[in-house]
């Protein structure tokens, strides 16, 4: 059963984030605090009604850590304790920080529906105490395209990829039904040790990780770039020299763009039911050393 790769169910979300995630709090990265990123965010399998009666309801949502008058001037912050942000994750209608608003999330008391689960949880990259995170993205389904790619296939654009994907036999190799396959997660993370050596040599980086995402992984360099502050075009040139100079298939938007949120370190990616988890070694095995409590029950 631990080697199961599927959808957590919101029993089992629910179950992780009250009885697993508190006690793996201790070891986030030392960036990621209650008021240091300038946004949390979770994502719902469902959409959930606002408070708002003529806004649509919402499959996601961002929540800043501090109220500000302009962008600089922070005035009252949003999670007063970790326990707050912590109730947040686990109940995010009841102890959404944006109550006295129209946006915040309906009150379950009042609807004919269970209280939302978060189907995934992020952080802002752009952050408070420290300059702008820089983060790569390496995506296992972004590799297992580019392998894909080389059929000769013509026809609309999903439907050409769904059938490169099946003649290349991905969609049916483990995990069947996914459009990749473990060697293409496995690829990911050989590749994420790559960038980190690059931005250690490359960059002479001090600070670097390697983060499993669920179905890839993600680099962070979080050296401060004193100079540069990693402006728009410092990152262009980042992007530059992976995909071009070393050809690793990075999501270059991930890089970029300052508005990017990312996976929050021991959040559960729930599309596979893996942790994801930060790494020392490509051969990390993300089958069984990633597994929730609930898939070995």
């Amino acid at each position: 059963m631990t080697g199961a790769w599927r959808e957590a169910t919101c029993e089992e979300l629910h179950t992780y984030y009250t009885e697993t995630f508190p006690d793996l709090l201790d070891s986030l990265p030392s960036f990621i605090t209650v008021d240091g990123p300038k946004q949390y965010a979770i994502a719902f399998r469902e959409a959930y009604p606002i408070r708002n009666q003529n806004a649509p309801d919402r499959t996601f949502i961002r929540r800043d850590t501090w109220q500000t008058h302009n962008s600089d001037d922070r005035t009252v912050q949003q999670f007063g304790s970790v326990k707050d942000f912590v109730e947040f994750i686990q109940y995010p209608a009841r102890s959404d920080p944006a109550q006295g608003s129209g946006y915040a999330l309906a009150d379950p008391d009042l609807l004919d529906r269970p209280e939302p689960r978060p189907d995934a949880v992020y952080y802002a990259l752009d952050h408070w105490e420290r300059p702008w995170i820089l983060a790569v993205d390496i995506d296992a389904k972004d590799i297992a395209a580019q392998r894909a790619s080389s059929g000769t296939i013509t026809g609309e654009a999903d439907d050409v990829e769904t059938e490169q994907l099946r003649a290349a036999e991905i969609l049916d190799s483990p995990p069947e039904g996914y459009p990749y396959t473990f060697n293409d997660i496995e690829q990911a993370l050989e590749y994420g040790f790559v960038v980190q050596e690059i931005f250690e040599d490359d960059f002479t980086a001090d600070e670097t990780m390697v983060v499993y995402s669920g179905q890839g992984c993600h680099v962070y360099l979080l050296d401060t770039d004193r100079e540069h502050h990693y402006d728009e075009q410092s990152r262009e040139v980042i992007n530059d020299l992976l995909l071009d100079e070393y050809e690793i298939p990075i999501d270059p938007v991930v890089t970029a763009d300052r508005r990017r949120v990312m996976r929050l370190p021991y959040s559960l990616h729930a599309d596979v039911s893996r942790i994801v988890h930060p790494i020392d070694d490509p051969e990390f095995d993300f089958r069984t050393e990633a597994t929730p409590d609930f898939l070995d029950s």
